[in-house]
């Protein structure tokens, strides 16, 4: 069965700190160089792909997880979690600022060295270098680390600054959970509410409009995917295929969206990579009922390109007609 733990990291600011509108790539590369600062036994090898600890690795299991031989797709496989960013804007030392980090099936037994990287982000700091800090980042503490359920709200307790104890994330979302949100979805009309940039590739061409039959398609392969490298059994959920047809035929019967261009810097490749995409609300009418529960799990997982980034966030709720 295929699960996602879906975790709230909460900081507070040591001093001031500044995030522009690629907050998801600042927190994706905190983490992955935290990670490698800590835990890397092998700083010598070129890639984790040159290394011989590939195997038995946990920040290559997280950072750059190969497939088995036999495995279809590419060389990488899926990275195993998504980054939900933090708002960008300027935050004044003292005020909290929060982001997500959602971990797919058996990623959810490297919670601990999460754990110890969230940590670490307090050593490099976070957003960009500051002439009032002395051209550093901005300092935070890590203050609490919970566990949620996106469609429910249900929270637990993972780790408080003030304890010694870190407990293991025990809110699992699976299929039943999926199916148990969906149903309360109407059939008819939905709102989807891209909350980071959706950048959809669609017949070799960016999606610049919202429309389902993309996003479905695009979902599909994802879950697929995912399911294959971090899951134990069948998707979850009926062929994304067979959904197609319906997909095509729905409405959009009210746009309300724009395309934002955003661009991601890697200090250690010096490559520019765009992560713009489409956000704001799309209003969809049809028969929307078979398609209800694999918006729900693209919801959890995030869609289309720079997903780890934290692109393709999107919330799907009871379509509203606006004036």
């Amino acid at each position: 069965m295929f699960t996602i733990h879906h975790l709230l990291l909460t900081f507070v600011t040591a001093s001031p700190l500044e995030l522009d509108n690629n907050a998801g790539a600042a927190v994706r590369g905190a983490i992955v160089n935290a990670l490698l600062g800590r835990f890397c036994a092998n700083r010598e090898a070129p890639t984790c792909a040159d290394c011989p600890l590939l195997n038995v690795c946990p920040v290559a299991a997280l950072v750059a997880p190969m497939r088995d031989a036999g495995e279809t797709g590419g060389e990488q496989r899926p990275r195993p979690y998504v980054t939900r960013p933090p708002q960008p804007r300027r935050y004044a030392p003292g005020e909290t600022l929060t982001f997500g980090l959602g971990l797919f099936g058996h990623a959810a037994e490297l919670f601990p060295y999460l754990v110890m990287a969230a940590q670490g982000i307090e050593v490099q700091g976070l957003g960009r270098r500051l002439q009032e800090n002395n051209g550093r980042r901005g300092g935070v503490r890590l203050q609490a680390i919970d566990a949620i359920n996106p469609l429910t709200g249900a929270r637990q307790p993972l780790f408080r600054a003030d304890q010694r104890q870190v407990e293991a994330p025990g809110i699992p979302i699976g299929p039943a959970e999926v199916a148990a949100f969906a149903a309360t979805l109407p059939d008819d009309r939905l709102t989807v509410r891209f909350l980071t940039p959706m950048r959809l590739i669609d017949d070799g061409r960016l999606v610049k409009r919202p429309a389902l039959r993309p996003l479905i398609q695009r979902l599909g392969i994802r879950l697929t995917d995912l399911s294959a490298a971090y899951g134990d059994g069948p998707l979850p959920v009926a062929d994304a295929r067979a959904l197609l047809p319906l997909a095509e035929r729905a409405i959009l019967e009210r746009n309300h969206t724009r395309w934002i261009d955003i661009v991601s810097h890697s200090r250690r490749t010096g490559e520019r990579t765009p992560i713009g995409g489409i956000v704001g609300d799309a209003v969809f009418t049809g028969d929307l009922g078979p398609l209800r529960e694999l918006l729900v799990w693209g919801s959890l997982v995030h869609v289309g390109k720079n997903a780890v980034k934290g692109d393709g966030w999107y919330i799907v709720e009871r379509g509203k007609v606006e004036g």
